[in-house]
């Protein structure tokens, strides 16, 4: 029998302070606990998925590995670019629309629900009741929008 994946289901990042942590993703994502304590944090990613947040005596942070967040628009990417620089001063990557170092050196790559393809979308119900259409084509985005 083949094996059939439906998706991710969590991530784990390492820290040095897991209340701060916990502070950090819910300002900056407004992400939900679902439970913690004793050096570790569980917060809700999406519908199904959860993220994994555990203290480490010492960091030792990635030079590519990462993973991606999907906000619902541009208007989103503006908001969590805004919090990143300005009230954490932290830098975003270059290369990248939305890609920076949290405070603990976890890599972290923001997209929106434009990025994606629609076929990998549609399944999730929060896209379904956001009633986005997808029009225009991934390659023909305004530079500005991109920025």
């Amino acid at each position: 029998m083949a094996v059939q994946v439906y998706g991710c289901n969590h991530v784990v990042i390492e820290v040095d302070d897991a209340r701060k942590a916990v502070k950090f993703y819910s300002d900056v994502f407004g992400l939900t606990m679902l439970r913690g304590g004793e050096g570790a944090a569980w917060c809700k990613l999406g519908e199904h998925q959860f993220m994994a947040i555990f203290e480490v005596e010492k960091l030792q942070p990635d030079r590519v590995k990462h993973f991606g967040l999907i906000v619902r628009d541009e208007a989103q990417i503006k908001e969590v670019r805004r919090k990143l620089t300005k009230k954490y001063k932290l830098k975003l990557h270059p290369d990248f629309r939305c890609d920076f170092r949290d405070p603990w050196g976890n890599r972290i790559q923001v997209g929106d629900l434009h990025d994606e393809s629609v076929a990998w979308l549609l399944p999730y119900r929060e896209v379904q009741e956001a009633g986005l259409t997808f029009t225009e084509p991934r390659g023909k985005r305004r530079k500005k929008d991109r920025a």
